[in-house]
């Protein structure tokens, strides 16, 4: 299933995508369940299926607002330097483990949403990534069950501010500027995607490619790192981890080259649709 949130009526929302228009389940369905992470609280992807194929409304697309896929996770959490390719070009040394931060909720921003650049810094960069929702909650995950633990995956752009990024050691400034991880257009439920290994990721700017690679690229791959973050914090159904760029993003380039008011970024990953947003400046 392709899943998506969305605004329609005044009210959030979201549903399944079947062809040209989405699927809302009825509404004793989201009275129990107001939003994807519920359904994945409740293991109910199952009777989401069900309901709204018995019982779903047809919604044009034309007449919502895309939010992100989970709107409201638990845990935001993002991979850095995660691609041999992008280490190569931070000129940084590999490590033997998985490099963390978090992002906060409020740095999620939908597809064709306008990202808005602050205006006191001209070093806004893309980072084309893959995501996954975690489906189901575990702590101590070995790696041969990882996968069991995933409830699908989208596309993400870590967008970073890259001077804040470098006012210290710490990433957090530059990473959690507000509605700078746009995250979309769908999630893709696991079950269609056989080897996630094979998936291709491309990022572009103004349609030029900036980043090209295959998730089987990732140094620390999926397995690696829901056995790993799963051992520091229990994982919840709707918590997101963003698994990494790859090289070429802007700030590495020679010059460098970064996004400006009117640019159009787009994120697109084999099956998982394209994540496209406008780029626009903070008054």
């Amino acid at each position: 299933m392709k899943l998506v949130s969305f605004q329609h009526a005044g009210q959030a929302t979201y549903g399944v995508v079947q062809g040209d228009r989405y699927l809302q389940p009825p509404a004793d369905f989201l009275n129990r369940f107001p939003d994807l992470a519920s359904v994945l609280c409740a293991d109910a992807l199952g009777e989401l299926k069900k309901a709204v194929a018995a019982n779903g409304t047809a919604i044009q697309p034309s007449a919502t607002q895309a939010l992100p896929v989970i709107p409201n996770p638990g845990k935001l959490i993002c991979v850095g330097l995660n691609y041999k390719t992008h280490v190569a070009e931070t000129k940084r040394a590999d490590s033997e483990y998985p490099s963390l931060f978090l992002r906060f909720n409020d740095t999620l921003a939908a597809n064709e949403d306008v990202v808005l650049r602050p205006s006191f810094s001209e070093r806004f960069d893309w980072e084309g990534e893959l995501a996954f929702v975690i489906g189901k909650g575990g702590r101590h995950i070995p790696k041969a069950q990882a996968f069991e633990h995933i409830a699908g995956y989208a596309c993400f752009n870590d967008i970073s501010v890259r001077d804040w990024q470098r006012h210290t050691h710490q990433f957090t400034p530059g990473k959690n500027f507000p509605g700078t991880g746009p995250f979309g257009p769908y999630l893709l439920t696991r079950d269609e995607v056989p080897d996630v290994t094979q998936l291709a990721l491309e990022t572009r700017v103004n349609g030029n490619v900036m980043q090209k690679a295959t998730l089987g690229d990732l140094i620390f791959d999926i397995p690696v790192l829901v056995e790993y973050i799963s051992r520091f914090t229990p994982l919840s159904p709707g918590d997101v981890i963003a698994t990494g760029t790859p090289g070429g993003v802007g700030d590495r380039r020679d010059p460098p080259l970064y996004m400006k008011d009117g640019d159009v970024v787009e994120v697109e990953i084999t099956g998982l649709g394209v994540l496209r947003n406008r780029i626009g400046v903070e008054a």
